[in-house]
């Protein structure tokens, strides 16, 4: 018997290294704005999150100061960057394998949803994955809003029989906050070993996307 009906993958460090367009188009927001420059570290911690919360926590800006710069940034990232991405060695054979086994897969990503959508359909996961669900333009769904979204868009409401896997706080506190099991993974961006996942209180820690069929088949 499997663990579970659906898994529910995040983008940004999970389905691909999205970190060279991400960043390109974060220091062309700050070049543009005369902001302080930040190292490859911290630009790195702006993948994932909402663009304009980044800025506001790094840069101390009112939310009408953080909406501008997430403007400049998303102008410079659909335009030129977004398809500089990498996806994981691995992750593509993972998800065919899970759809194999008859489990559903979808995405769940706070990048809106038409970017969701170009990104992940020129590297072909629109053709693996059961749905892919983004966020609205205006940033207002919680990952766990995303997460949902994506649930039942496959069908599955049990939140016991659905997987949430992802590199991030964010994707854990957005699975703790429905009541479903969380898987980390630790090749990403915001777990850097199995140790930063032990507030979580995840099934586990995937060191690679192979690694990921341990716990689910």
């Amino acid at each position: 018997m499997r663990n579970y009906d659906a898994v529910i993958f995040d983008l940004d460090g999970t389905l691909l290294d999205t970190s060279e367009g991400v960043c390109a188009s974060v220091a062309h927001a700050i070049e543009t704005l005369c902001l302080e420059p930040l190292g490859q570290d911290v630009l790195k911690t702006f993948i994932g999150p909402p663009i304009q919360k980044s800025f506001a926590r790094i840069y101390n800006m009112t939310p009408e100061e953080a909406a501008g710069a997430a403007a400049i940034f998303r102008d410079t990232y659909k335009d030129k960057d977004l398809l500089r991405a990498v996806p994981y060695e691995g992750i593509v054979d993972t998800i065919k394998a899970l759809s194999k086994a008859g489990i559903k897969t979808a995405v769940a990503t706070y990048k809106r949803q038409d970017y969701t959508m170009r990104l992940l359909t020129h590297f072909g996961f629109d053709k693996i994955c059961d749905s892919i669900c983004g966020s609205d333009a205006e940033g207002k769904l919680t990952k766990k809003d995303i997460i949902v979204n994506a649930m039942h868009s496959v069908g599955v409401t049990d939140k016991s029989r659905a997987l949430m896997v992802g590199d991030s706080d964010n994707d854990a506190i957005g699975a703790a906050e429905i009541g479903m099991p969380f898987l980390g993974v630790t090749y990403g961006f915001g777990f850097p070993d199995s140790t930063s996942l032990d507030d979580f209180e995840p099934i586990g820690a995937a060191s690679s996307p192979e690694d990921i069929l341990r716990y689910v088949l």
